[in-house]
């Protein structure tokens, strides 16, 4: 079993561009989320988030500080969190709850100005709610319909 005593999130840069370039996601996975790759070009408000083990590449995500937020939540100190992924041959290891408890601390000194995060996820998503709960996000108890569904609207007060 791979150590996770090392894991760290880090903003994007193009030397983490070949392996996250590479994620593969099972089936199940993809309905629900993005690959890396799909973010080669982020807008302005959009932050591409790498997380990294050993500073190998292992799981990314997308923070938002667009006018997307506001479909999401009220409050203009927010940010929306989408795209989360673990490469599939990481997955399984804990990667994804580490960056999620890292998660807290990494915005505090990256965004000061975030005092929320918000997200959406697939009502069949299971595992992912699970995940997000665990780490500290509560259901807001909002829900919406995404491309394939109903969403549960979750929310972190930093």
């Amino acid at each position: 079993m791979e150590k996770i005593d090392n894991l760290e999130l880090r903003h994007f840069s193009d030397e983490y561009m070949d392996t996250l370039n590479s994620f593969r996601l099972p089936e199940e996975q993809i309905q629900f989320t993005s690959l890396p790759n799909s973010y080669k070009e982020v807008t302005e408000g959009q932050h591409r988030i790498v997380i990294l083990n050993d500073k190998e590449p292992v799981g990314f995500f997308l923070l938002h500080s667009t006018e997307r937020v506001k479909e999401y939540s009220d409050n203009p100190q927010a940010m929306l969190l989408t795209a989360l992924s673990i490469n599939q041959s990481k997955q399984g290891k804990g990667y994804a709850k580490k960056a999620m408890l890292l998660l807290r601390d990494f915005i505090t000194n990256e965004f000061p100005n975030c005092n929320e995060i918000v997200l959406a996820v697939n009502h069949r998503n299971i595992a992912a709610q699970q995940l997000y709960l665990k780490v500290g996000f509560q259901d807001t108890g909002i829900r919406r319909i995404g491309p394939i569904g109903e969403q549960f609207l979750l929310n972190l007060l930093l």
